[in-house]
């Protein structure tokens, strides 16, 4: 008796329910004066239809702050690491790196050897955009030989190969 109870009643709570919302649906929500999200809704009903519906008033919205900074938004295939340049090479005592970086990111420079080893690591800093140098003294660090520097920025990294005299 009871379960035959609540499932009947609660089939017709739902019910009521559903015809409840319909019927604010179709007559449209009652707006705030400032609000304008809902503007397009306006157009398509007389006024005479609101007098009957829900009366549901939302809050105004605030007006946003309107910012007059310039942001340079970069696009996702624009590249990180540019213009990478290693000099002299072949190197006797000192390495020279330039690179321009594009915006701020994790750099990592490192030496490998011919199999992939890293040698030293050279630099691991976050860095700003710009045009970046970096020197280094390799003298009695290196044996002589091939090379490899690696600059990770980000997700991107630049293999040059130098060799040491």
């Amino acid at each position: 008796m009871r379960k035959t109870f609540t499932y009947t009643y609660s089939w017709i709570i739902i019910f009521a329910m559903a015809i409840f919302m319909n019927s604010a649906f179709v007559y449209g929500f009652q707006n705030s004066k400032n609000d304008t999200t809902y503007l397009h809704f306006l157009k398509s009903k007389t006024k005479n239809s609101f007098k009957n519906s829900l009366h549901l008033v939302l809050p105004p919205l605030k007006p946003a702050v309107i910012s007059t900074t310039k942001f340079n938004v970069s696009k996702p295939d624009d590249k990180l690491l540019n213009n990478v340049q290693v000099y002299p090479n072949p190197v006797t005592d000192q390495i020279n790196l330039k690179y321009d970086l594009a915006r701020y990111s994790n750099v990592t420079i490192k030496i490998m050897d011919l199999l992939g080893n890293d040698i030293i690591t050279l630099f691991s800093q976050r860095l700003e955009p710009g045009e970046k140098n970096f020197s280094y003294a390799v003298s009695n660090k290196l044996t002589r030989g091939f090379y490899f520097v690696r600059i990770v920025a980000g997700t991107e990294s630049v293999i040059k190969r130098i060799s040491v005299l």
